[in-house]
């Protein structure tokens, strides 16, 4: 296969906007969709013209996939105090209904809306893992491979986290009933992270997951830990040393009230004090975090997993965002529960919650950045790749004798024609795309090298469609 010659007017680079780029693909002569020169000031001559306004993809650090389905069924007041614990129980029922097929149907249709929005990698947090009554499947990785099969599907690039889920709070107490599908004892659990670990290739990587403090009890999160470094290199020829760690932490107040009361310390400060937590870390929502913990957090290299429509849906409250980037920090942004689909909701939202808790402006951006689009854009790619554990969310190229210092040719086109970035410039694209309503900007989108999204329009998203229509009906008219 040849290699693929790209120009783009307008192209994003790590320093920013650079003029008529010139992008060359890897063809299959070393890794297939990589990147393997990017060139600035580069004539177009022999090359497929892209648009005028090129984006590295965005990776989407924290999903739930089956909860996309349940989106907009829990905006009832069932409770006189109704919060993320209420919401919690809503989706255990709907999670009860859901096995491999009805993953899959979800997962693909959600999977081609993050691509449709801009999101090219996703990072699922996966731990619906045996039957609705506990027992393993046949196969005790369908569920995830389920995962897999959608996003090869779809044609989205993923991170895969299976989740070790033991207890139901900090004092140790077993699962409850609707949790019981969740569970794993550590060595079921590093047989399944093993067996996963052969399914990835370019466009999968397989990390670990712990669910969170509540759910993981000391020991057992050591010696999952530890457990890693005695697996064998996945297909990818990866070490377990680079595999990525997510947890949740940090959501709820309840949740740290529960850690001082049973740990004697902070969720991130427990964490930090008990695991070796570096830039392999995800730490999804971190959201009630004291000062010290901010510095501490960001001294890691870690990444902190933001989630602002989702955090705003459950009211859990909001990161101190300025805080954390001046002590020099990571972000990247999820869509988690899927209540929305879009990084330029879940970035708009990050800015805008700053905005509401400070009453000031343009709280994300920086004197070196003085745009708040692009410095959160930026710090979201940054993250994103960190989380993910792949070489992504930049446009930049290896060269014939290392090759995979290329990142993955994972690219979106902003529709120039919109009448929205009429006079637009390269010094508020960017700005306008984030913040000047929700009218869809992304035209195309190569994953990999591939075109998955072409003026709009997915591959398959008919097909796609019509089947999660089918399951989402079957699974609704259960209830």
């Amino acid at each position: 296969m040849s290699h693929s010659l790209l120009h783009a007017k307008h192209a994003w680079l790590d320093r920013g906007w650079a003029d008529d780029v010139r992008l060359e693909i890897d063809g299959g002569r070393y890794l297939a969709g990589a990147l393997l020169d990017v060139r600035a000031n580069a004539t177009g001559d022999g090359t497929e013209a892209l648009g005028t306004w090129v984006l590295p993809g965005m990776p989407n650090v924290h999903s739930h996939a089956f909860q996309r389905a349940m989106a907009g069924l829990a905006e009832r007041r069932g409770h006189a105090e109704d919060s993320f614990w209420t919401w919690r129980e809503v989706m255990y029922a709907f999670a009860g209904r859901v096995g491999p097929d009805e993953v899959r149907a979800i997962a693909a249709q959600l999977y081609v809306e993050m691509l449709k929005a801009g999101y090219t990698h996703v990072c699922e947090f996966h731990y619906l893992h045996h039957q609705p009554d506990g027992r393993p499947y046949a196969d005790p990785a369908a569920m995830a491979l389920a995962l897999v099969d959608a996003a090869q599907e779809a044609g989205i690039g993923l991170t895969l986290l299976p989740t070790l889920y033991m207890t139901g709070g900090f004092d140790g107490r077993p699962l409850g009933e609707r949790q019981r599908r969740f569970a794993h004892d550590v060595d079921g659990f590093l047989r399944l992270v093993e067996r996963l670990r052969l399914a990835e290739d370019a466009r999968v990587r397989v990390g670990i997951a712990l669910h969170s403090l509540r759910a993981v009890p000391p020991a057992a999160m050591t010696a999952v830990l530890d457990g890693l470094a005695a697996l064998p290199a996945g297909r990818s020829g990866i070490p377990t040393s680079m595999m990525p760690i997510h947890i949740h932490i940090a959501e709820q107040i309840g949740e740290v009230q529960d850690c001082l009361a049973v740990r004697n310390a902070r969720p991130v400060e427990w964490l930090l004090d008990n695991a070796a937590v570096d830039a392999r870390w995800c730490l999804v929502h971190a959201t009630h975090v004291d000062e010290q913990e901010v510095r501490r957090l960001a001294a890691t290299g870690a990444v902190a997993g933001l989630c602002p429509t989702t955090e705003a849906n459950l009211g859990d409250g909001v990161f101190p965002l300025k805080a954390y980037l001046e002590a020099g920090g990571c972000i990247g942004i999820g869509s988690d529960s899927h209540i929305s689909v879009s990084p330029v909701e879940d970035l708009r939202w990050l800015e805008y919650g700053q905005r509401l808790v400070t009453r000031q402006r343009n709280v994300g951006a920086e004197a070196r950045t003085p745009s708040s689009g692009e410095r959160l854009f930026g710090e979201a790619l940054i993250g994103g790749a960190r989380a993910s554990g792949m070489a992504i969310g930049r446009l930049a190229g290896g060269d014939a004798t290392l090759p995979s210092v290329g990142t993955r040719a994972d690219l979106l086109v902003l529709d120039e024609r919109s009448p929205l970035l009429a006079g637009r410039d390269a010094a508020n694209v960017l700005d306008t795309w984030l913040f000047a309503g929700n009218t869809p900007l992304v035209r195309d989108v190569l994953v990999n090298g591939e075109r998955v999204v072409r003026d709009f329009r997915h591959r398959d998203e008919e097909r796609i469609a019509a089947r999660y229509r089918a399951v989402v009906n079957r699974l609704l008219d259960a209830r």
